[in-house]
């Protein structure tokens, strides 16, 4: 009986990613340290960074999937009892919340390089309508039809981005009455 190299790979793998997300909890390594310095701190050898995640790059990708993922189960019970509003407000206030503000630098770090490299970051552009399409559940769950719900849920979402990104490179502006905006366009209003 043979054994496939890739089952312990992926195990390994997948157990030095533990321990990644252990090491800097809510948080991602800045694009500024060096893999020596990220696997420092991570009680592991850039060697192994490098043969399981390829790069800097790759490990920051690697940690905000799985990150993302967890975010992505939690919000996906709130929204089983929210609202479309509802839901957008969570969103946000998940994402504004102080702890986490490296990782949504390092959302908008790796959308960046996704957007030079998509060949790379296949799984990471695949993820990034998870929020979309739970949102326009709940539209659609509110008496709207399939497409006006998956519109409203995409213009959401585009503007919970954008007001995250403003948030990133103008700490403090916490764009409140914009996302009041969002809500009252969910409504027809404007």
């Amino acid at each position: 009986m043979s054994l496939s190299s890739a089952e312990p790979r992926d195990d390994a793998r997948t157990r030095l990613l533990a321990r990644l997300l252990d090491a800097f909890d809510e948080a991602l390594p800045s694009p500024d340290v060096s893999l020596r310095e990220v696997a420092a701190r991570a009680g592991t050898s850039h060697a192994l960074l490098r043969y399981h995640f390829g790069s800097l790059p790759g490990v920051l990708t690697a940690m905000l999937e799985a990150q993302r993922s967890r975010d992505n189960e939690v919000l996906s019970e709130t929204a089983r009892r929210c609202t479309f509003d509802e839901f957008v407000v969570e969103i946000w206030r998940t994402y504004t919340r102080p702890e986490l503000l490296s990782r949504v630098r390092g959302f908008f770090h790796v959308a960046g390089l996704a957007a030079y490299r998509p060949e790379d970051f296949r799984e990471f552009i695949g993820s990034l309508d998870d929020l979309t399409k739970m949102l326009a559940s709940l539209a659609e769950r509110e008496g709207r039809d399939a497409g006006e719900a998956r519109t409203m849920a995409t213009v959401a979402v585009a503007a919970i981005r954008g007001l995250l990104l403003q948030e990133v490179l103008t700490p403090g502006t916490r764009p409140d009455d914009a996302l009041a905006l969002i809500l009252r366009m969910s409504k027809g209003q404007s």
